[in-house]
């Protein structure tokens, strides 16, 4: 353990036999030693302490969190916050993303589902308490939705091209929605976790705000380590659907169709770059460490799923084409690896 991770960890052992009035038996670190969050094992149960380089963003955290928690559980409890650190429940040790590979077809469908309506669940709780006008919003300056839209660009290395053509002003248009409804962000399925009373949980709402509401969904169908395919999470997100959530379901899936094209364009870049800096990497890795999905497996399910829901809609119809094109090079990559795959470049 390098110095400043264990100068963290003590720091955030001191405070919790303080705060708790017990002793920390034993640490862990879930997302790596460099994460901001460890686990601590008191005398009496097991806690995470977290401690953000932001402080401002754990106090916003820990507000969301008691706000939420008056309405639902699908979420940690607050223990409290002292000065820079915060204290939350453990929501247990089996994350969503290690956990859903080992299940089956029909166990794999019940726990999306179920993953689907906790956000709806947590989205209506944050309602009730006032949230959704009293959060920061989020993506409504005009950069960040530009960029969202320019970034269509970055498949034409992999691709004919057809994103070039697209309306890019008719597709900020389309993403620049007003700020009405609640989201966590970061909806991956590496931020929930299933706990000792089978009872899955969402966590790590740093940066939690308000915008449209599908963002939230868009995170998890657009994780490329999510193992289902784009036609089913269809289908759960329409059958888990809360119209309490201030949208007619027909708009609600075509706004989230075209903000997860651009979604899935994102993830993309990033597993672009980290292929470019690491190499690719095992898809146990990736998942026990919550990385990017720099593996060309998982490259080539958001580029499926970028394609499915880029379909949905004529504005985005191209991108999908593109994505298409994009799939075919990853799986490529995939089958000439001859299992050493983690070991290739990719073109920038």
């Amino acid at each position: 353990m390098g110095s400043s991770n264990r100068k963290r960890m003590e720091r955030l052992v001191e405070c919790a036999e303080a705060h708790f009035g017990e002793s920390v038996v034993s640490t862990s670190a879930p997302g790596g030693e460099g994460r901001a969050s460890w686990r601590l094992q008191l005398e009496s149960r097991s806690i995470i302490a977290t401690l953000r380089p932001n402080f401002r963003r754990t106090h916003l955290e820990a507000f969301a969190l008691g706000k939420i928690g008056q309405y639902c559980s699908d979420i940690p409890e607050c223990l409290g916050v002292v000065g820079e650190i915060m204290f939350q429940s453990d929501v247990g040790g089996k994350r969503l993303n290690q956990e859903i590979v080992k299940l089956n077809q029909t166990r794999r469908e019940d726990v999306s589902h179920e993953a689907i309506a906790s956000i709806f669940r947590i989205q209506s709780a944050a309602k009730q308490a006032g949230l959704n006008e009293t959060m920061p919003h989020l993506g409504v300056n005009t950069d960040w939705v530009e960029n969202l839209a320019n970034a269509v660009s970055a498949l034409e290395p992999f691709s004919a091209g057809r994103s070039m053509d697209v309306d890019r002003e008719a597709l900020s248009a389309r993403i620049a929605c007003r700020a009405t409804q609640f989201v966590k962000w970061d909806c991956r399925s590496g931020n929930a976790a299933i706990g000792d009373d089978d009872r899955l949980r969402w966590f790590d709402f740093e940066y939690c705000g308000v915008r449209h509401g599908a963002e939230d969904v868009a995170w998890l169908l657009g994780d490329e380590a999510w193992p289902m395919s784009p036609e089913t999470m269809e289908q759960i997100v329409i059958s888990a659907y809360d119209p309490k959530v201030g949208h007619a379901l027909e708009p609600y899936l075509n706004y989230l169709s075209v903000y997860l094209t651009l979604h899935c364009v994102q993830r993309i870049k990033l597993i672009i770059k980290e292929v470019n800096k690491r190499g690719w990497l095992s898809k146990t890795r990736v998942r026990k460490y919550d990385d990017a999905g720099v593996h060309p497996e998982f490259a080539a399910q958001i580029c499926k799923v970028g394609a499915y829901f880029a379909a949905r809609s004529p504005l985005t119809a191209p991108i999908g084409l593109d994505f298409e094109d994009a799939e075919k090079v990853f799986r490529t990559i995939l089958r000439n690896g001859n299992g050493k795959a983690e070991r290739m470049k990719i073109p920038a």
